[in-house]
């Protein structure tokens, strides 16, 4: 009786001892895996503060000094919020905001002057730097497990560097300011994109990476400092391009914030994705006021854009009837939400039906938009490219929905069969 009391206890002791060491390892990992995103940061923060005060000391602005100062103010404010107050929310958009806006003052600020200063290439290494272990930490922290992805479309952190970035830009005059508040909403549906694994997310980061340093910064005739801007980018877009392979959420957890929105919110996104289509082809008939090449553009734009509205139009339609439909599921799911889920209500509505047909329809639409594009292409006009690049990215989403939905849900059928009576019939 002694010995089965003793081996129980040492038993469960051990198995507790056991358990607490796999806490205390993981606890370590995930604090070891935090280090080095703070590492990261403080790196970032190093850089900024470097290149700020070589601007500083070069041009004797005083404005630039007083944003310097005003930035070691506030992230000194962000510290105390986090350490003292344990108000992490709060502390961290303040400082994901200023990094937004402190990295768009060294990217738009003209650095020809003293790009060869050793305090200058300092601070691009301190960049580089930046950029690497940001990326090494958005890697380490998946492959360990440290995340728990969360449906959601941009995260706060995103927006707000996004904004910082964009209020920074307010800097220049406000056509070219106007340009790159444009571009950072492409680059945001990028991100968008990526995150909701759409079929052409990859394409589209390409695209986006290959035309904003060779064709759009250039069309602006702005000095820009590529290090700052690669870091803005590659901090931004590091975390959504390895959940592509990471993320392990199903179709719907991806696009359960846009599929659950109030149907109002919803039918406003397609008239706001119809606005931006008109303009992007009010832009794009501009091209036909160049006449060097007019035998090529007028009736290529002729053919093309007629092809692209009639695509278009179908593909406004389209989207309205998917949120038609999506209504009428949603009235389902709520009156028996007990009993079904919005995927089998989706199935038992003929969605996927619906969804096969829409990814056709929608990629004719992708295609006349590129096509459209290439002809009537503008190089020395910032706001027809930064258009081209919002279009691409949400039509792109929504041929990734149609995609997506039709190729994980569940179909209707109906059957019909002979069957022979086995039993012997009279007359």
């Amino acid at each position: 009786m002694c010995r089965s009391l003793r081996y129980c206890v040492s038993h469960c002791l051990h198995a507790a001892m056991t358990r607490l060491e796999e806490a205390n390892q993981e606890v370590n990992m995930h604090t070891s895996v935090r280090y080095l995103g703070f590492l990261a940061r403080i790196t970032l923060l190093v850089a900024i503060c470097m290149g700020l005060y070589v601007r500083w000391e070069q041009t004797a602005e005083t404005l630039i000094l007083v944003i310097f100062i005003l930035g070691l103010f506030i992230f000194g404010i962000a510290s105390i919020l986090y350490y003292y107050f344990s108000m992490e929310v709060a502390s961290l958009s303040l400082s994901n905001l200023w990094f937004g806006f402190l990295l768009g003052l060294l990217c738009f600020i003209d650095m020809s002057q003293f790009k060869y200063d050793v305090k200058e290439e300092a601070t691009k290494y301190l960049l580089i730097s930046s950029i690497i272990i940001r990326a090494m930490y958005a890697l380490v922290e998946r492959i360990c497990g440290c995340v728990r992805h969360h449906p959601t479309l941009l995260t706060a952190a995103e927006f707000l560097e996004l904004t910082g970035f964009a209020v920074a830009s307010t800097i220049m005059l406000v056509q070219k300011s106007l340009c790159i508040i444009l571009l950072i909403t492409a680059f945001a549906l990028i991100v968008i994109d990526l995150r909701m694994k759409s079929f052409l997310a990859i394409l589209n980061l390409v695209i986006f990476s290959v035309v904003t340093p060779v064709l759009f910064f250039p069309s602006l005739k702005i000095p820009v400092n590529p290090f700052a801007l690669s870091c803005f980018f590659c901090c931004i877009i590091s975390e959504p391009f390895l959940d592509v392979y990471f993320s392990g959420l199903s179709v719907t957890e991806r696009w359960k914030p846009y599929l659950y929105r109030s149907p109002i919110c919803r039918r406003f996104s397609v008239m706001s994705i119809g606005l931006i289509e008109l303009i992007f082809f009010i832009l794009a008939a501009f091209k036909l006021q160049d006449l060097h090449l007019w035998y090529f553009v007028i009736p290529g734009f002729s053919i093309f854009g007629i092809f692209w509205l009639i695509c278009h139009i179908i593909f406004l339609i389209t989207l309205w009837g998917f949120h038609t439909k999506l209504n009428d599921c949603h009235k389902v799911y709520y009156s028996h939400r007990t009993d079904n889920s919005l995927d089998r209500v989706m199935a038992s509505k003929g969605m996927r039906h619906f969804c096969l047909i829409s990814e056709r329809l929608v990629f004719f639409s992708l295609l006349s938009t590129t096509v459209l594009g290439a002809v009537s292409w503008q190089p020395s006009i910032g706001t027809f490219m930064s258009l081209f690049l919002i279009v691409l990215p949400l039509e792109s989403m929504a041929h990734g929905l149609f995609h997506e939905l039709g190729s994980c849900l569940g179909g209707t059928s109906v059957g019909y069969a002979v069957v022979i009576p086995t039993n012997f019939c009279r007359n």
